[in-house]
């Protein structure tokens, strides 16, 4: 089930507020430029597939979300211990970082916690399949795919040249609990 919790920064173990309708986790993030959305149909996406198979399954939303936004760039999150795909590691995802434009995450298979740090607080989105969301330029943010990752995912860029992290000097997200899958 998605599910959004927030922190503040001086208790990173006691939630301020958990949330889990859909309607009002896509209008507490949107009250942050942040939006939310469940995709109306599941792509038939498995963890066996290559990076190319889940592009084509997935193009029709690719070329959607393209056109939408003024995207340049588009690339796969794969990665499941079982069947030994593994596109990144999770380490470099679990390092607050933040990109330059507005980008999307788009959930197709598995779970993935995104926490997105604005201000004094954390906005931890247990994310699950058809979830997507997008996340304003600059916002600071990392993603834990717990110890035992299982993902498939899309990351819609503004750069042509895909995914350029810039790594926040003092970064909140060690002080966090990581995702418990």
């Amino acid at each position: 089930m998605t599910r959004l919790t927030v922190y503040h920064c001086s208790t990173p173990d006691i939630p301020n507020k958990v949330l889990s309708h859909l309607e009002d986790i896509a209008a507490t993030l949107g009250e942050l430029a942040i939006g939310f959305e469940r995709a109306e149909a599941t792509l038939p996406v498995s963890f066996e597939m290559s990076a190319e198979e889940v592009m084509t399954t997935c193009q029709g939303e690719v070329d959607a979300w393209m056109a939408k936004g003024g995207y340049e760039s588009v690339d796969v999150l794969s990665i499941d211990e079982d069947h030994g795909q593994q596109t990144s590691t999770r380490s470099q995802w679990l390092r607050e970082h933040r990109v330059a434009g507005k980008w999307v995450l788009c959930v197709v298979a598995g779970r993935v916690q995104l926490s997105l740090h604005a201000g004094d607080y954390v906005y931890a989105v247990l994310c699950e399949r058809d979830d997507r969301i997008t996340v304003p330029a600059g916002m600071a943010y990392w993603l834990d795919m717990s110890d035992r990752p299982r993902l498939v995912a899309l990351r819609v860029l503004p750069d042509p040249d895909g995914w350029r992290p810039e790594y926040v000097e003092q970064p909140v997200h060690d002080r966090f609990q990581g995702f418990d899958d």
